[in-house]
């Protein structure tokens, strides 16, 4: 009897700490502590590859994404000094890429550099359909953006690491133009977080009802399937502005 009860206890302890392990691991802080540093740039540290990160672009090749509803490449992205960047200015179709693969639970991070009033994004949980035009129709935004140098007032919700139209940011200073930037977006379940250069910026839950009056009340209640997706690709924005992306990384939860 007395073996019995130990070796419960044990089997308690031992499923309590894994769920801890667990917990530690998906919290957000967490997960950017997990990063390595910056350079080499675009390659995967002893500790990230411990964790579980995968590489989604290695400063060489496009493989792994194409244009959204395109199949193939877009010519208006280039590979430069191991970043993607943009070469075309414009807003006819959809100039945005995307991941080849679908994501629903987890942890995406990417540098970013700006260019004096640059704007871009990463837009996540789209659908890729030709009855859309672009990804953000769709999807929600961790928005970038150079908003101190942007020629015309912005909302707080359009500045830099809100959610786009939805939550604005509440870190409001970024590196100076031409530095690295550093971001992390967290998807689990409903509860998403962005953190920008190692500080929370957005965190909400989505359904929630202070979500669904958010996204009821403002620029996407004319958007009948903005945010109905839980899964999806993610997209770098192609916003006629130039920005470079790299250590483009992700973390399935």
């Amino acid at each position: 009897m007395r073996n019995t009860k130990s070796i419960f206890l044990f089997l308690l302890v031992a499923v309590f700490s894994v769920s801890c392990k667990t917990v530690i691991n998906n919290d957000p802080k967490s997960l950017y502590l997990e990063l390595g540093k910056s350079e080499p740039a675009n390659l995967l540290s002893k500790n990230e590859m411990k964790n579980g990160w995968q590489l989604l672009f290695d400063g060489k090749s496009t493989s792994g994404w194409h244009g959204y509803n395109m199949g193939i490449f877009p010519d208006c992205w280039v590979i430069e000094e191991g970043s993607f960047t943009m070469t075309t200015e414009g807003r006819g179709e959809s100039q945005d890429i995307i991941t080849d693969k679908i994501y629903k639970n987890f942890a995406f991070t990417a540098e970013f550099k700006l260019t004096q009033g640059a704007n871009s994004g990463i837009i996540f949980q789209i659908s890729e359909d030709t009855t859309y035009k672009y990804p953000y129709e769709t999807g929600p935004e961790f928005q970038i953006i150079d908003h101190m140098n942007w020629p015309d007032p912005l909302e707080d919700w359009q500045k830099c690491a809100a959610n786009y139209a939805m939550y604005p940011s509440k870190v409001t200073d970024y590196k100076p133009i031409g530095e690295w930037n550093r971001l992390l977006l967290v998807v689990n379940g409903n509860h998403v977080t962005h953190i920008l250069n190692g500080e929370i910026a957005v965190e909400y839950d989505k359904y929630s009802e202070e979500w669904t009056k958010l996204r009821g009340s403002g620029k996407w209640a004319s958007f009948p399937d903005w945010g109905k997706f839980d899964e999806g690709p993610i997209s770098l924005q192609n916003h006629g502005t130039k920005v470079w992306f790299r250590n483009i990384k992700i973390k399935e939860l």
